[in-house]
């Protein structure tokens, strides 16, 4: 690729992204094939195993838990883009012809498939070497993770909720937290990693609704086309489920009353969503999906608390 090739920004990167204005020019492809200039992917990915991890908690050292943040933190950033590389290789016919994702580095011709795949590959050796700083119990799981990452660009030719086997895959941190911290699975983890599902089963249908024209005309399924007008109803239901499974986890975890209390922002949150939404306004879809790196934040900070009162 000629390096002095102008890179287009992508549809929804953020405005004035770093990626645009000081990364070196032939890295940029590179950097947008890692959604590097939308980082909110990657904090999607990382809250899960930041809430399992705090979730864990249970005295070990102050230098693990924070060793095994710094690890998911590099880990979330490989594998997210990772994810998306694989996701642009398998889609690259299907993202020429929506509007939103024609910007894309492979149908605009900035990366070639083949240089794609090469950067996969880096991509997926930096997760390895993260994964392989964990216990033995926590590398196999993470590595029983990789067939629903295999899967995922497939689901929307088959099937009207590929959002739903995001969520399989995008909640996978919320039992390696747990697993790392402990070398094992209970069901405080195994309930916060079903209530994730309903999470991203939300979000990600908001963030569906800007391609919902595109993907009807192009033949795809996605939640938001299979869920239409009843939209808002169903975000009702998943969200009001993902939040008793917050409560629930807790209880499981014998987490103190003053963990429940701290929830009510977080909940908060997740009505504003819903009260915000229009499904007809496409940068309010993206704002909406956007502000769920917030409400991560609201979580942890209600787990930290709960942990330094137990």
């Amino acid at each position: 690729m000629d390096s002095e090739k102008k890179v287009v920004q992508a549809a929804d990167a953020i405005e004035g992204s770093w990626v645009y204005r000081i990364a070196p020019v032939m890295l940029r492809p590179y950097l947008k094939l890692a959604r590097l200039d939308r980082p909110v992917g990657t904090w999607l990915l990382l809250w899960p195993c930041l809430w399992s991890l705090a979730l864990a908690y249970d005295g070990q050292p102050i230098e693990m838990v924070l060793k095994l943040a710094l690890l998911f933190a590099v880990g979330a950033l490989a594998m997210r883009g990772a994810g998306c590389t694989y996701n642009d290789i398998m889609d690259q016919d299907i993202d020429a012809a929506v509007e939103r994702t024609k910007t894309r580095p492979i149908p605009a011709g900035e990366v070639s498939a083949k240089q794609a795949w090469v950067f996969l590959v880096v991509q997926c050796l930096v997760g390895l070497i993260v994964l392989l700083q964990l216990n033995p119990f926590a590398i196999w799981l993470g590595i029983a993770s990789l067939g629903l990452v295999a899967c995922y660009p497939f689901m929307k030719r088959i099937t009207g909720w590929p959002q739903a086997w995001l969520g399989l895959t995008f909640n996978w941190g919320a039992l390696m937290g747990w697993a790392a911290m402990n070398g094992s699975l209970d069901w405080a983890a195994a309930v916060l990693y079903a209530g994730g599902v309903f999470w991203t089963l939300g979000y990600d249908t908001i963030y569906a609704h800007q391609d919902k024209e595109d993907d009807a005309l192009v033949g795809i399924g996605s939640s938001a086309l299979s869920l239409g007008d009843k939209t808002k109803p169903a975000l009702m239901v998943f969200y009001s489920l993902f939040f008793i499974v917050l409560i629930l986890a807790g209880s499981l975890a014998n987490l103190p009353y003053i963990y429940y209390a701290l929830l009510a922002p977080a909940g908060l949150h997740l009505s504003a969503q819903i009260w915000r939404l229009d499904i007809n306004e496409p940068q309010v879809c993206l704002d909406i999906f956007r502000s769920n790196t917030g409400f991560g934040g609201l979580v942890v900070i209600a787990l930290l608390v709960a942990a330094v009162f137990a």
